[in-house]
């Protein structure tokens, strides 16, 4: 299997989940450039964290335009894996990959902390590695984390199990106090209809070697492994 890191402008997670995929899963892993519609023949594509065109106009406003980003779409609907991490999210949701926004957060100042996260769904190419219930530590770091979509869609995100996480209290409560942007019930990561595209504020990143804090975000990247070696 192939992974690919996308590469924008003011990409600044790139190296951190080459490094993931790279050193730890042991996967063969290329960057992709923006500005070329080629994707290397991978098996799944990656959207990273950082300030892609540095957040002009509107978080992923721009990147959604970028050639990379028309062939990401064409592998996301021809089943391809695709995981938005942070500022990657927002861009899918720019490309209307996934539903909804993200907008600034509840107390306009960007939040750097660890958080905790409970797995709502395993029946994920990105969760089955977890446990529905679970709760995980990750670090967030982003100013427009707050997810916002109209009633139908939540709706239809419940109905179809396609949350995947919610930010919750370290025993695995969801409350307003575990929320630490004003997302829309807690929500911290989503899936697409067909389920092969998830976005995740959190970085499964920067928290997948214990000497990082939490080697957690490691189990977000062997699920896609197991996914792909099982496909």
């Amino acid at each position: 299997m192939k992974f690919g890191v996308l590469v924008f402008p003011g990409s600044n997670c790139d190296h951190d989940t080459q490094h993931v995929l790279a050193e730890i899963a042991g996967q063969p892993v290329t960057f992709l450039w923006h500005d070329s519609e080629e994707l290397a023949g991978v098996d799944a594509v990656l959207v990273p964290g950082g300030f892609a065109y540095g957040d002009y106009l509107r978080t992923g406003a721009i990147a959604r335009f970028s050639p990379v980003m028309q062939s990401v779409k064409r592998f996301a609907e021809g089943g391809g894996l695709v995981l938005g991490i942070c500022n990657g999210f927002q861009i899918l949701t720019e490309a209307g990959l996934l539903p909804g926004a993200l907008m600034r957060n509840a107390g306009l100042k960007y939040i750097c902390r660890q958080v905790h996260l409970r797995v709502e769904t395993a029946d994920t190419p990105f969760s089955n590695q977890m446990k529905k219930g679970e709760v995980l530590q990750m670090p967030i770091g982003h100013m427009e984390g707050n997810y916002f979509c109209d009633a139908e869609v939540l709706r239809r995100l419940k109905a179809e199990d396609r949350i995947v996480f919610r930010y919750s209290t370290p025993e695995g409560q969801i409350t307003a106090e575990a929320n630490p942007n004003g997302s829309l019930e807690n929500i911290a990561g989503i899936l697409n209809e067909q389920r092969n595209v998830l976005g995740m504020m959190p970085h499964p990143d920067r928290s997948s070697e214990a000497l990082l804090g939490s080697a957690d975000g490691w189990k977000v990247f062997a699920s896609m492994v197991e996914s792909l070696a099982t496909y």
